[in-house]
């Protein structure tokens, strides 16, 4: 299913840009075991091959069999028909067990959907609109420090990793007592950096038990993250709730519907490890592409000023003024589109199955490639240009095209919590300032363990 027209080219832009926001080069011969390894290694993207983005299916062998999948009715068919058939593969739980454990991103089957269950009413529509002002008040400081740099060129990147850590230190450990943020933070950066990459052990297929000697190295940091968020929940439960409850009061008074099960001290630290990690990362990198791609095209970004200025005036965005946001909520789902945060996933089968008229036998791998779904010529009009109007009509896009929170019982929990904070957020900066591209900066897009813009998000800054 095609998508909304472009926006209105006709007029010129304000400067020369370049024909097409960046995008990753894929592959065009195949890699070998070797060549994966490698792309692998740099950017797992770079194992997608450009016949990707016009196939419904690819199928091949680099040491165990695997499928890539990009059509909607296969993607349904994994990540909700049969979603029990197609447990998330052995990689990814190597990748994050050590940093969240066996937290429900990770869990599987009963332990998964109990702490499913637990965690869904702490991401109500009510529970989210309350920590709004958190989103304010983190949008306000980060304006006050863009501020300071108006008429050079500052990292966005930066920028917008420490506003939305911020976010969700403050809703997630409000009192900020036992939890040493930057401490939390300088691991999780350490961990992506030095954990999250692919393995040749991964690329043939090797057994879980087989050590992964480059995931041997970085468990120091996170083991004392955890025990900083353990000592910070048992002072929680010694204190009791505070007035205005934060996530961990609200999963810490949650309990599974079915079986009143509550989660002892590792199970609430490795789900608020999975929030931390998972919240504040992805947001950043949403609003850091945003930027970008607001950079990118002025006319897009002077209409989305107007838009804030006239909704929030002087002050800093309120979840109050999301429905006078249209654009520019248009302009966070397509970044989130263009470069999405979780860009790359995988499934591995349970038992024999058949997609798009492929075999798919147990023990498979079934690669979801969200990037290449994104720009999929087949299901969007000019994959590769930024026409955030496309999503005008949120109706005319086939849910399974778009999958930047992935889809089914496993969707991203906190998808709506993201929405609002980039929104809040965004709005809030386009209403104050101009962001332009600073010439031979130009931001490249490298997934480890989501897709980040590698040498930051340079842009010159000036007031509104």
């Amino acid at each position: 299913m095609s998508t909304q027209h472009q926006l209105d080219d006709s007029a010129p832009p304000a400067h020369p840009t370049p024909a097409l926001p960046v995008r990753v080069p894929l592959a065009t011969q195949p890699l070998g075991i070797w060549g994966s390894l490698q792309a692998g290694r740099r950017n797992v993207l770079e194992l997608i091959p450009e016949i990707a983005t016009h196939a419904p299916i690819i199928s091949g062998q680099t040491g165990k069999r695997w499928h890539m999948l990009m059509d909607p009715e296969g993607l349904r068919r994994v990540l909700r028909d049969k979603v029990d058939d197609y447990p998330k593969s052995l990689v990814t739980k190597l990748i994050l067990e050590p940093a969240i454990g066996d937290s429900m991103f990770v869990a599987e089957g009963a332990e998964w959907m109990w702490q499913r269950r637990t965690a869904a009413p702490v991401f109500s529509h009510r529970n989210v609109s309350a920590l709004a002002p958190v989103m304010t008040a983190a949008a306000e400081r980060s304006s006050a420090r863009i501020a300071a740099g108006v008429g050079r060129a500052v990292n966005l990147f930066d920028e917008m990793v420490s506003a939305t850590f911020e976010v969700i230190s403050d809703v997630t450990f409000s009192d900020g007592k036992g939890f040493d943020s930057e401490s939390v933070h300088q691991a999780i950066e350490q961990y992506i950096a030095q954990t999250a990459k692919v393995s040749f052990l991964d690329i043939i297929g090797a057994p879980a038990w087989v050590p992964r000697p480059t995931r041997m190295l970085t468990g120091a940091a996170m083991r004392q993250t955890k025990q900083l968020a353990d000592r910070a929940i048992e002072q929680r439960r010694a204190e009791g709730a505070k007035p205005v409850p934060d996530l961990l009061d609200l999963l810490m008074a949650g309990a599974d519907p079915k079986t009143e099960r509550r989660m002892t001290t590792a199970e609430l630290r490795d789900n608020l490890l999975t929030f931390i990690v998972a919240g504040h990362e992805t947001t950043a990198l949403t609003l850091s592409w945003a930027l970008y791609l607001c950079a990118f095209d002025p006319a897009v970004q002077a209409a989305a000023r107007a838009e804030a200025q006239a909704a929030c005036g002087d002050r800093a965005a309120t979840a109050a003024d999301l429905p006078a946001l249209p654009l520019i909520r248009q302009i966070v789902d397509e970044a989130l589109r263009m470069y999405p945060p979780a860009a790359f996933l995988s499934r591995s089968a349970r038992t024999h199955d058949e997609l798009c008229g492929r075999e798919v036998r147990p023990g498979d791998t079934v690669i979801l490639p969200i990037y290449a779904l994104h720009r999929h010529h087949k299901l969007w009009d000019n994959p590769d240009h930024f026409a955030p109007n496309r999503f005008a009509d949120p109706k005319a896009i086939d849910r399974f095209a778009y999958l930047p929170f992935g889809d089914g019982p496993r969707i991203c929990i906190g998808a709506s919590f993201a929405l609002q904070e980039a929104v809040i957020i965004l709005a809030t900066l386009l209403a104050r300032f101009k962001f332009a591209l600073v010439p031979g900066k130009v931001p490249k897009p490298v997934m480890i363990l989501t897709l980040r813009p590698e040498g930051g998000v340079w842009l010159m800054v000036e007031r509104a």
